[in-house]
């Protein structure tokens, strides 16, 4: 039988590379989070080749996040993990829907599902964002350039709807959700927002349009 010293000993030194994994993994997640806002941020500049290099180095540092926690349940279970992760979903699902490609996959991403669904609440709220941007550019209040802005702020509304419409399903407890309810609600009043603002610029696109037809037969 092993004596109490060997036994503490073996506990000491499992508790050494548990403390040591963790301290990596909470510097790791605040690195991944870092990165993730970086390809977001691209991606709202429309820095395709940037956003593209940013979501390369996303995907290396949530690798090395994941394989630091791999040992350890509860450190890859945890709040900071499972956040940074969440952050690699909306930036991955943010370039994805802007640029008119499929979203990316649980497989992919190495996720669990509760991160990819509180990943893709928050990318949709990003959209909001990039909508207000095509609004604003300058083509939109142009006759030649508007019809396309609305079209591409419409389709980009339509992901948020699709998002919203599937979040609503997932109706279980926050245990298991990660707090998605709370997300979703975000989502829907982001949604609704959006949706006003986006339903004021075709009216007054419209307006614009019919004042110059009047003015054209004047």
């Amino acid at each position: 039988m092993p004596d109490l010293d060997t036994i503490a000993e073996t506990i000491r030194a499992d508790f050494v590379a548990r403390n040591a994994a963790r301290d990596a993994a909470i510097a790791g997640s605040r690195e991944l989070i870092r990165h993730c806002a970086e390809a977001i941020r691209a991606v709202h500049r429309r820095e395709w080749e940037n956003a593209q290099q940013k979501l390369g180095v996303v995907n290396t540092a949530a690798a090395a996040l994941q394989a630091g926690v791999a040992d350890y349940p509860e450190l890859y279970h945890s709040g900071y993990t499972q956040d940074a992760l969440k952050e690699v979903v909306e930036a991955h699902a943010t370039y994805a829907m802007v640029r008119g490609m499929e979203l990316p996959t649980l497989e992919l991403l190495q996720v669990q599902g509760n991160t990819f669904l509180n990943g893709l609440a928050e990318a949709a709220t990003e959209l909001r964002r990039f909508i207000l941007d095509i609004l604003r550019r300058e083509e939109a209040a142009t006759e030649a350039g508007a019809p396309d802005a609305i079209a591409e702020a419409e389709r980009l509304l339509n992901w948020m709807d699709a998002i919203y419409d599937r979040l609503v399903t997932f109706d279980f407890p926050d245990a298991i959700t990660g707090d998605l309810r709370r997300r979703t609600d975000t989502v829907r009043g982001v949604l609704e927002r959006t949706r006003g603002d986006l339903t004021t610029t075709i009216q007054q696109h419209r307006l614009q349009m019919a004042l110059r037809r009047a003015e054209g037969k004047s």
